[in-house]
């Protein structure tokens, strides 16, 4: 797909967010700092209409004021009713559920974009093949997927990011690009799908490892080694689903993986800092509060690893960590006394 922007000013659209999160909730304050018409949608009722009264999201966006054009609401079909595009932004073992119910109110015309990231506990699809096994063919058509180094906390506070959106129609990349593209919040684009959804969901697993690493106090020597390391396998294992390389040296692949490593706004990093530091998972996630992807997907990713004969060490080892209570330096020790192999 070419570089080439989409021609002339954005419309003004209407837009229905799927997902009341910090993510959901800082992808439609963004949508409505750019001027368009935003439902937010979040499942708890009660806690929408609280939102929609206070004017933020005051759980996990504490202080970040909504714009007059964005609405929050517990009632889907009518976040839905109307909207040109739909953004997906709920947790990634939920998309199954919600999707399949977003599904059945949407009508052709609509643009959905998913911005989930992770990779299915038991199918091991990534995000996008999930939301092209529930949705109408009508749907899966304009599909498209958002990724790339942006925390939520910045994006609400409108601070520079730039991010990718995929998709194999080029008229519905636009669509979402010139949405969400305004202020300091750039969006480029690409028809490489696999690739953004792949980095998406396993640099959440590496961010843990630079966290066991950092929370071990290893150094930085070693952080950059993960970072660098990690990558290889990220390529290895995207390129056997089909991706293109050079996707993993973009926003969606080194840039979203050096964020979430290096980041003190990671959930995934803060989870792995706790590990390094001596703690139990669960202590670490009642105190996280918010759900951390890479937990999840440390187990699929290994998985999807073993199925395609990919060989990914650093993954390896967290899900060891996570699913079999490897201690931290069993697994550092396990990693370092690796055969010496060439570089690739």
């Amino acid at each position: 797909m070419s570089e080439a922007a989409s021609s002339g000013a954005a419309a003004v659209v209407r837009a229905a967010v799927v997902g009341a999160g910090s993510w959901g909730t800082a992808l439609a304050m963004q949508l409505a700092r750019n001027g368009h018409d935003v439902r937010l949608w979040d499942h708890d009722a009660e806690r929408a209409v609280r939102m929609q009264a206070e004017r933020q999201n005051r759980r996990y966006l504490p202080d970040q004021r909504f714009a007059q054009s964005l609405r929050v609401t517990g009632d889907l079909a009518g976040a839905l009713d109307g909207a040109s595009l739909v953004v997906s932004a709920v947790p990634s073992q939920a998309v199954r559920s919600v999707v399949g119910i977003v599904g059945a109110h949407m009508h052709a015309g609509q643009v959905i974009c998913g911005a989930s990231k992770g990779i299915e506990v038991g199918t091991l699809l990534t995000m996008d093949e999930v939301m092209r096994e529930v949705l109408p063919p009508s749907a899966r058509a304009t599909l498209c997927a958002l990724g790339g180094p942006s925390f939520a906390k910045e994006v609400a506070m409108g601070l520079p990011t730039a991010v990718v959106v995929a998709g194999e129609s080029e008229a519905a990349c636009h669509h979402v690009g010139d949405a969400f593209h305004g202020g300091f919040f750039r969006v480029y684009h690409t028809d490489d799908v696999v690739g953004v959804e792949i980095g998406a969901a396993l640099k959440n697993v590496l961010a843990i490892a630079c966290g066991v690493s950092d929370g071990a106090g290893l150094g930085t020597n070693a952080r950059a080694a993960l970072i660098t390391r990690g990558l290889a396998e990220m390529t290895r294992l995207a390129v056997a689903r089909g991706a293109q390389p050079l996707t993993m040296m973009g926003l969606a692949g080194l840039g979203d993986l050096v964020l979430t490593c290096t980041g003190d706004l990671s959930r995934n990093r803060r989870v792995g800092l706790g590990l390094g530091q001596g703690k139990t998972l669960p202590a670490i996630l009642e105190e996280l509060g918010q759900v951390a992807e890479g937990v999840t997907t440390a187990r699929s990713a290994w998985n999807l690893a073993q199925k395609t004969g990919v060989d990914v060490p650093i993954m390896e080892q967290v899900y060891r960590m996570l699913y079999e209570d490897k201690p931290v330096f069993e697994a550092l020790r396990d990693l370092s006394g690796r055969p010496r192999v060439a570089e690739r």
